[in-house]
């Protein structure tokens, strides 16, 4: 119909109980400007000239009137569902209604908020709808030309988000509003078209629906002298969103994939697995699995000298040019094994890698023995002692064997041949358990097993073989300074640190007729090197107490001290990244520094006291890579991350992705062990778990373990999936007891921990769950800390009454609650921690050492 009858820019003022430029439950009446559009056949009130044959304009905006007049809306979308259902009442024989709200006094930085939408008659449900933000003044760095770069001139943004009507919450429309202005006023983009598709995807990212469609328009007032202004409009749908932020992880001939890419945490970071550089670039269209070993000189070191040179541009490490044309996309966590075959020898180093490559398996091989030979592998005899071992244990679904047929009744002369899948695959634990934890779907062609049916098979024999043991190495820092020039082919890559030392635990193996070594869990002192700390307050402050703790926590049996300069308690104050560089960076300096007073060997040889805490292991706690780079090369060997990476923000945004690439990069350069725990921004916000309500259990327990496992699951993924990717071995998971939850969900998480770093169970493999959870859980296999010291949920289960006896409960201040610390921190043994964070290392100490003596 062609024909409409429009009430345009009605101006009445409506009561509105969310607000206006700031949220109140307070009714606030305030000014809205309203076009109702109604569809209407006017043929016959033209023929006859006479109004009664049309619709009343005065009585539709009376009508409207009437309605902003009577109630007080707790939103504009509740406003606008009254207006259509009064009118279809009014004017039920009209035809379609459009109708545009405008809030004019809604936003803090813009002209306008509002709503529009059209409803094919007027019972009808309209299908989708349209949200705006207009004319938002902002102020950026944005241009090319030189003084663009050196002051912020005007921006104005206009967005307009188009999705399927949903009534199931409100529109969060100043929370978006102040996302894009911060976003814009901290932007440094050279061209209007990348800040626009940038707004696009942190709107969309934001809104979280698959049905989303995002207008942004760009004016730049000041572009142009002889125009009012320039302007750029872009439209971007959610799978735009999708495609370019997956996290690339492609394993060798199309094995498992994950499907926790899909949550909206992931989604918003996935991007940053490859950085925004590497993102764009296409996947080389070969998959491989490298197998990866090494028992000679600095193992840890080697391998990570190795992976370094695989990337070589060209795939060639004496001419260093072109694009490279191997890239590790994933990797496994890391073993410490017997050797096999040849018994005298030291143990080895065992892992693997899944590369990208363009090259076919014979000159990927031949690369493979430059890369060998780079970082000093000799050759020897058969199966003997090497400095890095590299095989193709997978490539593609191809299955290859070079040799000619009549040879290949036997596998004595493999040299200088390939074979593929790798012939001994299948009586190699330290081959096949690496794969699995990459790629355990992934068919072996040869056999037509999965390398996990084929890992189960080879465990359910019989063996006398020590176990295996999972290995974590800590690298040295400060980097040495050795003199001279480095080897020619490590000159080109950035430096490997040397390894400090390493710890294991043991896996489950072969049933073995040796008796399996009991459980290490391994104590972290803390170390708060700030005036506002939630359990000790500035006691730890100056540099002089700082020292002191160190050295009392190293003798009372600390394995590492986890330093921070910026107080998570909720409502600390804020503290920019130079003052937490300042508190953190000479700490750690200063306990590096003690070698020199402490240089001196006592009577026996053993080192003194203040020596052990030189050597001993440091983390730095911050969520900024700035100060996390520059602690580590203070001398920390550890990266502890409460944001898993991905900043402050929750839910993520874009700026968050800016920050988890920025991590990633940091954590990955640097080669140290990370520590990602969960959580939702504030600790003492965002603790609603009801979307995993799926995964409770007949007494209500497991929402909060499956948003665990799922969330920091996704970064976790992210984190080591793709160009780019920090290594499995180096990363440690943290459920983050006292971080966005309750009281129970504290409880829920501690109580059952082990949950969170396990394949899941039977029951939970049979949960109907939404399509988006992973098929594994994306934690399985990871080492895991465990902080519950002194945190405020132990407080209030101190301050409740016993339900029989006398205890009315008490209030406790942080320090008061060691006690109930080693109740937590007892439980977090039994439930195989491989770390506990705690404050008092003596007398929590004790604590470990007993329940690893009951529970191991």
């Amino acid at each position: 119909m062609s024909d409409f009858i429009r009430v345009k820019d009605l101006a009445l003022t409506v009561s509105f109980s969310d607000g206006s430029r700031w949220p109140s439950t307070a009714p606030h009446p305030q000014p809205v400007v309203i076009t109702c559009s109604i569809a209407h056949d006017v043929r016959r009130a033209a023929d006859y000239d006479d109004l009664t044959h049309s619709v009343n304009y005065s009585a539709v905006a009376s009508n409207i009137k009437a309605v902003g007049d009577a109630e007080v809306f707790p939103s504009l979308e509740a406003f606008a569902d009254r207006i259509c259902e009064t009118h279809a009442q009014r004017f039920p024989e009209t035809g379609a209604l459009t109708l545009r709200i405008s809030r004019t006094k809604a936003l803090l930085y813009g002209a306008s908020y509002g709503v529009e939408f059209t409803k094919a008659s007027p019972r009808a449900e309209s299908q989708e709808e349209t949200f705006f933000l207009r004319d938002l003044a902002c102020y950026a760095v944005l241009g090319i030309h030189p003084h663009e770069r050196q002051r912020k001139q005007s921006v104005r943004v206009d967005v307009s988000v188009t999705k399927a009507r949903s009534r199931a919450t409100p529109l969060d429309f100043r929370t978006l509003e102040q996302k894009i202005f911060d976003y814009v006023e901290e932007s440094k983009f050279l061209t209007v078209e990348s800040l626009a598709s940038e707004i696009a995807k942190l709107t969309l990212t934001f809104l979280g629906d698959p049905t989303a469609k995002v207008t942004v328009r760009i004016t730049k007032p000041s572009a142009l002298l002889t125009a009012e202004a320039s302007e750029l409009e872009v439209t971007r749908q959610y799978s735009d969103v999708d495609q370019a932020c997956k996290t690339k992880s492609s394993p060798a001939a199309a094995p498992h994939t994950s499907n926790s890419e899909k949550l909206t945490v992931e989604m918003n970071l996935g991007a940053a697995s490859g950085s925004k550089a590497s993102s764009a670039k296409p996947s080389l269209p070969h998959k491989a699995a490298i197998a990866i070993g090494s028992n000679m000189g600095d193992r840890f070191a080697n391998i990570e000298c190795a992976l370094r040179l695989l990337e070589a541009p060209g795939a060639n490490i004496d001419t260093w040019s072109g694009e490279p044309r191997v890239i590790v996309v994933n990797s496994s966590f890391m073993y410490e094994t017997a050797p096999m075959y040849v018994a005298e020898q030291p143990r080895f180093i065992n892992c693997a890698c899944l590369v990208e490559t363009d090259l076919d398996p014979r000159a990927l091989l031949n690369f493979l023995k430059q890369v060998e030979g780079a970082v000093g592998r000799v050759e020897s005899f058969r199966n003997g002692p090497r400095a890095i071992d590299l095989d193709i244990a997978l490539y593609d679904s191809v299955v290859m064997d070079t040799r000619p047929a009549a040879a290949r009744r036997t596998l004595d002369n493999l040299s200088g041949e390939l074979l593929v899948p790798h012939p001994r695959l299948g009586e190699r634990e330290f081959v096949l358990r690496p794969l699995s934890d990459m790629i355990p779907d992934y068919v072996i062609p040869t056999t037509g097993k999965t390398v996990e049916a084929s890992l189960a098979a080879l465990m359910a024999q019989p063996s006398s073989d020590p176990a295996m043991y999972k290995v974590l190495p800590f690298p040295r820092y400060p980097l040495p300074n050795h003199g001279g020039e480095r080897p020619p082919h490590l000159s080109k890559i950035r430096p490997v640190p040397p390894t400090a030392t390493y710890w294991t635990f043991p896996v489950t193996s072969h049933a073995s007729s040796s008796k399996q070594p009991p459980r290490k869990t391994y104590i972290m002192a803390t170390l708060n090197a700030t005036p506002d700390s939630f359990s000790d307050g500035s006691a730890h402050y100056s540099l002089p107490d700082a020292l002191s703790y160190a050295n009392s926590a190293v003798a009372d049996g600390a394995n590492i001290i986890d330093i921070g300069g910026y107080s998570t308690r909720p409502g600390a104050a804020y503290v920019s990244p130079e003052e937490e560089f300042s508190r953190v960076v000479p700490v750690v300096q200063a306990i590096r520094g003690l070698w020199q007073e402490g240089a001196v060997t006592t009577p026996g040889g053993r080192l003194p006291s203040i020596a052990k805490t030189a050597a001993t292991l440091i983390s730095v706690d911050t969520f900024r890579w700035e100060v996390a780079e520059e602690s580590v090369h203070a001398g920390a060997n550890c990266i502890n991350d409460v944001y898993a990476f991905s900043g402050a923000d929750w839910p993520a945004t874009a700026r968050s992705a800016e920050h988890f690439a920025k991590m990633r990069q940091v954590s990955r350069d640097l080669a140290v062990p990370v520590i990602l725990m969960h959580s939702r921004g504030p600790a003492s916000a965002n603790k609603d778990y009801s979307q995993y309500d799926y995964a409770a259990d007949e007494r209500g327990r497991g929402a909060v373990l499956e948003g665990v496992r799922l969330e920091l699951g996704a970064k976790v993924e992210a984190a080591i999936k793709g160009r780019g990717g920090v290594r499995r071995w180096l990363v440690i998971v943290d459920p983050g007891l006292g971080f966005s939850k309750t009281v129970e969900g504290n409880l829920e998480v501690l109580r059952d921990a082990s949950s969170v770093v396990g394949e899941y169970s039977p029951r939970l493999q049979k949960l109907t769950a939404p399509p988006s959870r992973p098929a594994r859980n994306p934690l399985a296999g990871y080492p895991m800390l465990i902080g519950a010291s002194r945190k405020s949920f132990l407080g209030a289960i101190l301050e409740r009454p016993d339900t029989v006896g006398s205890y009315e409960g008490r209030q406790t201040r942080p320090v008061e609650r060691d006690f109930a610390t080693a109740a937590a921190v007892s439980c977090a043994v039994q439930q195989g921690a491989t770390i506990v964070r705690v404050h008092d290392v003596l007398r929590l100490g004790d604590a470990v050492r007993v329940s690893s003596t009951l529970w191991s």
